[in-house]
């Protein structure tokens, strides 16, 4: 029932747009290195272009993704249909951090709406699409997105945020070296 794609068509860009929630999965090259899987939401992913992606990353209490991604580059994301017809889509690619520091942060930041605590982004360039059948995902009703994140950020203020990363974000878990 799968379908392979060699570009993100119209009419997947408009069905992942809708999606409220996704999931993004790295890995490190260790063996007995962590994987971590990591849900996202706000409105925090962008299609760059058919075989390019973007999505806003968060300050946040760890770092895996970015240090997985400085270390060998692979991601794969997945969108769900929580409602409606059943089906899931992955992009799986290369992607790269994109850090507050960089000049291609400012670029993509023009593509986002304006959030308080965006560390970086991670941009990934597609190597392979794929749907597959999502027959075993439960339905959900959404209700809304949780403002604790964007409160959290907001009351750290500017000065205890960078803090915060500094002693939050320097390596992850497995002592990869993070932001």
């Amino acid at each position: 029932m799968g379908k392979l794609y060699e570009t993100i068509t119209e009419e997947l860009a408009n069905w992942i747009e809708k999606r409220e929630l996704f999931f993004v999965a790295t890995a490190p090259l260790s063996a007995d290195g962590l994987i971590n899987c990591s849900p996202k939401g706000l409105d925090s992913f962008r299609i760059i272009n058919p075989t390019t992606v973007a999505y806003a990353d968060f300050t946040g209490s760890g770092i895996e993704t970015a240090a997985h991604l400085k270390e060998n580059g692979r991601i794969v994301i997945m969108f769900c249909a929580f409602s409606g017809p059943p089906l899931i889509v992955r992009l799986h690619g290369n992607g790269t951090f994109v850090d507050m520091r960089s000049e291609e942060f400012s670029t993509l930041s023009e593509r986002f709406p304006d959030q308080p605590g965006v560390r970086g982004y991670i941009k990934v360039d597609v190597s392979r699409i794929s749907d597959s059948c999502g027959y075993g995902v439960p339905k959900f009703e959404y209700i809304g997105q949780r403002e604790t994140l964007v409160k959290s950020i907001k009351n750290k203020g500017p000065e205890k945020l960078a803090q915060y990363r500094s002693d939050k974000n320097a390596t992850r878990i497995d002592g990869l070296p993070g932001i």
